[in-house]
């Protein structure tokens, strides 16, 4: 029985995020932890699990301030090193109007970018379930190389490999080596988190289905997941996908961490469920919680320390079940208002026909008086003039006769109609 379900490698930072103005009117910033490790973690010692990290601050107040965070949040620091020669790495989070973000690194180098392969504790990764990284911990060779020493090392020990490129262009001497880099995590992965950008941007296929199919041509990941943003997510498995639509908030703040945030549940997912012969609804019942997780942290500042738990998660879900159900309902109420309103319709219709048909057999009645007329000034002429009645008597008996017919046919239609629209063409007779 291994110690650990999750150790993580990699950067571990301050994210500087607006919030508000100075009396002078200067931009305050509120200096939130971060960086996509940590956040995935948390999240995941919300659900349960016992987590670890690997990686390097700087010996300065931010590092302090970080391991404090970690500490205080559950997550295990033995392997966490504090620099003192370089300093902690910085960001500066610029949020736009959606919630979506823009980065500025202060990191050049910054102490994350220090971590050595000898530096690794490796007993800490020979006694894990599974080992998370990024590519932030890839960006330059010493930290590469730990990198890559942590993967093989978890890897040989039985662990799952998880792997989320978090692609951040700036971070990157070109992107030729990003693309290098990433090759090789796909290559080593077990899972894999990917966003819709960065599929895009690996594959060059806009269309993500055709994307994975790529990727799986060279590298055989069991499970792929691409986070669509608004959009929603897909789980990728054998040879199907099943795609779950997101939870849009009206509260939105920002997007930070809803990737970590989703990647973590997942995460928890497989380690109670495992790899083996998933279900589509269990695949469905998997980015449900995941997507319903990453909403909520939407609505929050910051993500390391304010990840939701799973009650909340759980609860969230039960509101949105709630609001389903009365959209169902009023859809449902609809659809009968609109099957009554068809209804009476047709017997408005079937109205219109009747009162067509009475209207013919008055015709029809009124045709009989005139022959009637005819017939009897006929007799009239013959009995006036003196002569004997002929045939041309019997072509109105005729006549007559046929009028009758139709009116006992037209009443026997009236209340059995179908409805028919008259045009301007067809006027009632």
């Amino acid at each position: 029985m291994k110690t650990y379900d999750v150790v993580a490698l990699g950067e571990l930072l301050i994210d500087f995020t607006q919030n508000g103005q100075s009396e002078q009117g200067n931009g305050l910033f509120e200096a939130n932890p971060g960086g996509a490790p940590c956040n995935v973690l948390s999240m995941l010692n919300n659900l349960g699990k016992k987590t670890a990290f690997i990686g390097k601050v700087g010996k300065d107040q931010f590092g302090e301030q970080l391991k404090e965070s970690l500490e205080e949040l559950g997550i295990g620091t033995d392997n966490l090193l504090m620099d003192e020669q370089v300093h902690t790495t910085l960001a500066l989070v610029h949020t736009f109007a959606d919630g979506d973000r823009d980065f500025s690194f202060y990191r050049n180098p910054g102490a994350d970018m220090m971590l050595r392969a000898d530096e690794l504790q490796e007993e800490l990764l020979k006694d894990t379930r599974l080992f998370h990284f990024g590519t932030l911990s890839m960006t330059h060779e010493g930290v590469r190389a730990a990198t890559k020493k942590a993967v093989e090392i978890a890897k040989e020990y039985g662990a799952l490999i998880s792997f989320d490129p978090n692609l951040r262009e700036p971070l990157w001497d070109s992107l030729d080596n990003a693309k290098e880099q990433v090759r090789w995590g796909l290559s080593k992965c077990d899972i894999l988190k990917i966003s819709d950008n960065e599929i895009q941007w690996l594959t060059g296929e806009e269309d993500f289905t055709e994307g994975v199919r790529r990727i799986r041509e060279e590298f055989p990941i069991p499970l792929i997941l691409v986070s669509m943003g608004s959009e929603g997510s897909r789980a990728y498995y054998k040879e199907g996908y099943v795609e779950c639509a997101p939870f849009i908030q009206k509260k939105t703040i920002e997007t930070t961490g809803a990737g970590d945030t989703f990647c973590a549940c997942v995460l928890n997912y497989v380690l109670d469920h495992g790899l083996q012969d998933v279900s589509d609804a269990k695949l469905l019942e998997m980015l449900t919680f995941a997507n319903a997780a990453a909403s909520i942290i939407t609505t929050k500042k910051g993500a390391l320390r304010v990840m939701p738990t799973r009650q909340e998660v759980l609860n969230f879900l039960t509101t949105q079940r709630s609001k389903q159900k009365k959209e169902d309902k009023f859809m449902e109420i609809l659809d009968k208002v609109n099957a009554i309103a068809k209804t009476a319709a047709s017997k408005t219709g079937e109205m219109l026909e009747d009162t067509k048909l009475r209207t013919q057999i008055l015709n029809d009645e009124k045709s009989i008086r005139e022959l009637e007329l005819k017939i009897g000034a006929h007799y009239y002429k013959k009995f006036a003039a003196g002569e004997a009645i002929d045939d041309e008597i019997s072509e109105l008996f005729t006549a007559i006769s046929v009028h009758l017919a139709n009116i006992e046919e037209k009443k026997a239609s009236i209340g059995n109609t179908k409805p028919t629209i008259p045009t301007k063409e067809e006027p009632f007779e």
